[in-house]
């Protein structure tokens, strides 16, 4: 048996939407996603509802090069990678999925909506990243505290226009 330590990262990011959480709360769904990001793209594996409820299951494509910057096509694996809702309370407006891209890093993703007033919300998004192999480690030392503030700000930017205009972004 091969001696191997998982590496783990944890970020954490929090946002302000400018609508109240009952209308941020349903964009967080693999669907729904599709309104307001630029290029999502999901498969839908398991849903009785056909959104986000607990159980959901479904897929994102993971081409060779995507999640990690700076990195060589060449090194990452095409695979998809699977995400499951693990919960998901929309009275407490909760949701927290796990992903897992094969061979390589698991996530835990935690994300709670909080009234800022009547007209904002504050998103509290946390991430836990773990490597499942030394090539998933390697991946990990890229998603640096920068890395994820430019995904995180990304995320806020394209949600919010949605938000304020009905309308995805532009690529």
């Amino acid at each position: 048996m091969t001696a191997f330590k998982a590496t783990r990262i944890v970020h954490e990011f929090t946002q302000t939407n400018p609508a109240a959480p009952e209308k941020v709360f349903p964009l967080l769904c693999p669907v729904r996603e599709a309104d307001w990001l630029p290029g999502w793209q999901y498969r839908l594996i398991y849903s009785d509802s056909g959104v986000a409820e607990l159980g959901c299951v479904f897929t994102t494509p993971n081409p060779p090069g995507s999640h990690v910057q700076g990195q060589a096509a060449a090194e990452t694996t095409w695979a998809e990678t699977t995400w499951i809702v693990t919960d998901y309370d929309p009275a407490a407006f909760r949701i927290a999925y796990l992903w897992i891209n094969p061979g390589r890093v698991i996530t835990d993703l935690r994300i709670q909506l909080t009234p800022s007033d009547q007209r904002a919300t504050a998103t509290h998004i946390r991430y836990r990243y773990t490597g499942l192999s030394p090539e998933g480690n390697r991946e990990l030392e890229h998603y640096t505290q920068p890395w994820f503030e430019a995904n995180m700000k990304n995320w806020e930017t394209t949600i919010n226009h949605y938000l304020r205009t009905g309308k995805k972004m532009s690529t």
